[in-house]
């Protein structure tokens, strides 16, 4: 491998430290997350709470 591509392989940063592209780590994306999952629990459970009933 060539030097110049061997120093562009090391440039590259790791994943940890690349900037969220869709905010999601932020406190209002993980507020937003939070939200949808314990809106999609609660449909989950009204939908087995309205079959049991039958």
């Amino acid at each position: 491998m060539l030097m110049s591509q061997a120093a562009h392989l090391t440039a590259v940063p790791p994943l940890a430290q690349v900037a969220d592209p869709t905010g999601l780590s932020t406190p209002l994306g993980q507020v937003v997350v939070l939200a949808a999952l314990v809106s999609s629990v609660v449909v989950g459970l009204w939908a087995l709470w309205s079959r049991r009933k039958r």
